[in-house]
C-alpha cells in the first residue's frame, strides 16, 4: 500500500454539512469512501488555515487515490489536494540510484 497525505477545505454547503454531520460523521463518511477503494484511513485531522482536515490514508495505488480525490472534488463540496509520501527507505533507496542529468544551459 501507498502512503499518501490528504488535504481538504470544505466549501460554501460543505462546510454547512460539516456543521450538522459533526468531525466523527464526516470520519465515517470519508472511512467507508476510501475503503470503498480498498484503502484505510490512517489518521484524520481538523485543521486551521488553509485547510479544514488532513489525512494520512494507505491506497493500493495511485488509480485508487486519484479515484477517491475525483470524487469528493466533483462533489462541488470540498477541495482536495494529495501528496504522495515517501518512507526514509525510499529516499534512501533513491539516493542510491545513479542519474544522468544535465543540469539547463550547462
Amino acid at each position: 500500500m501507498a502512503k499518501f497525505l490528504l488535504q481538504a477545505s470544505y466549501l460554501g454547503e460543505g462546510a454547512k454539512g460539516l456543521l450538522r454531520e459533526g468531525g466523527s460523521g464526516r470520519r465515517a463518511a470519508i472511512e467507508e469512501a476510501v475503503a470503498s477503494v480498498g484503502g484505510r484511513v490512517e489518521s484524520m485531522y481538523f485543521t486551521f488555515g488553509d485547510h479544514d482536515v488532513c489525512l494520512v490514508v494507505d491506497f493500493p495505488d495511485n488509480v485508487s487515490s486519484s479515484a477517491f480525490s475525483l470524487t469528493a472534488r466533483a462533489s462541488g463540496l470540498v477541495s482536495t489536494s494529495t501528496t504522495p509520501l515517501l518512507t526514509v527507505e525510499e529516499i534512501d533507496e533513491a539516493a542510491r540510484k545513479s542519474v544522468r542529468y544535465r543540469a539547463p544551459g550547462t
